[in-house]
């Protein structure tokens, strides 16, 4: 369902051809746009997520779930658009619920949430999306637009989750240049656990399978390097923050129930390259989480919030 506001603009994104520079789209009334769908956490998707993120060979056995873990749900609640309603990048046009900006490279910079319930398996769960906040800046790589949606996740009419996502959306890539962050410089942590992660395109692929994410900075590595100027397949920001929290609650030995959750991408990680999940010292009721690149930079920074029971 969408707002009045949206449909009343989407017609603007309806031309393939069709797209606004920020200057000449006035973004601030597309803030508190906002949509609802439902969706059953399926049982079936939850034992190929399973199979996908917690690779056991020694059991390979799928497991059952009471409840659906953290994280997990960006597998759900998906909206495909037609191949014929996607850009060049493989995501689909803007207009409808987000804006029709016509920076074309489109990043999940962070986001946090909070935990009230769990999501029990094959219950149905209503979520409400609406935009919080638009801001453009000007950054080292050129114009940048940040966008903060808000989801609130209802089971049976009582609120089960809160969610910010923030995305930033990018100019294009200037032709033969690589993709590098604004800094190189390490950060010193107490490094209390790590596991490192080999990725592979397989599982990359896996991924994008199962959140029905397109875009081909995951899957198409010529168009990854070639067009948007990244080292190699460009690993998935939910991805990883996903492996975070799998890896902290392996290593939750007081079994503190996961309350909250933040993150932010520092830079980009590619499959080119094996990376680090790193757990610190906990202090109070925040885990600090990090994960490092093959040469020792943050990629991304994430905190838990814990709370016993």
């Amino acid at each position: 369902m969408l707002s009045n506001l949206s449909q009343r603009l989407s017609c603007i994104a309806k031309d393939e051809d069709t797209t606004l520079k920020a200057s000449e789209l006035n973004l601030l009334d597309w803030i508190g746009n906002s949509e609802q769908s439902t969706d059953r956490i399926d049982s079936a998707l939850t034992q190929r997520i399973a199979i996908t993120l917690r690779d056991q060979p020694e059991s390979p056995q799928p497991r059952n779930f009471a409840s659906l873990p953290p994280l997990w749900h960006w597998c759900f609640f998906q909206n495909p658009a037609p191949l014929s309603r996607t850009n060049i990048d493989g995501h689909p046009h803007h207009g409808s619920f987000l804006p029709p900006i016509r920076l074309p490279r489109r990043m999940w910079a962070g986001g946090s949430l909070k935990f009230l319930t769990p999501l029990p398996i094959d219950s149905e769960v209503m979520r409400h999306s609406k935009i919080k906040s638009i801001e453009t800046k000007q950054g080292r790589s050129g114009e940048l637009i940040f966008i903060s949606i808000e989801h609130t996740y209802w089971l049976e009419g009582v609120a089960a989750m809160y969610e910010q996502q923030d995305l930033v959306f990018r100019e294009p890539a200037k032709p033969g240049t690589l993709e590098t962050p604004s800094s190189t410089e390490t950060e010193k942590r107490n490094c209390i656990a790590y596991r490192e992660i080999e990725p592979s395109s397989v599982l990359l692929f896996r991924y994008s399978a199962l959140t029905f994410n397109s875009h081909r900075i995951h899957y198409d590595r010529d168009y990854a390097i070639d067009s948007e100027g990244y080292e190699g397949l460009v690993v998935h920001g939910p991805l990883l923050a996903t492996q975070l929290i799998e890896f902290a609650q392996k290593h939750n030995e007081k079994k503190q129930r996961l309350v909250g959750f933040t993150f932010r991408a520092m830079r980009p990680v590619s499959d080119k390259h094996n990376y680090k999940l790193c757990i610190g010292e906990i202090e109070g009721s925040s885990l600090p989480l990090w994960i490092e690149n093959h040469e020792g930079a943050v990629a991304m920074k994430a905190t838990a919030i814990l709370e016993s029971d």
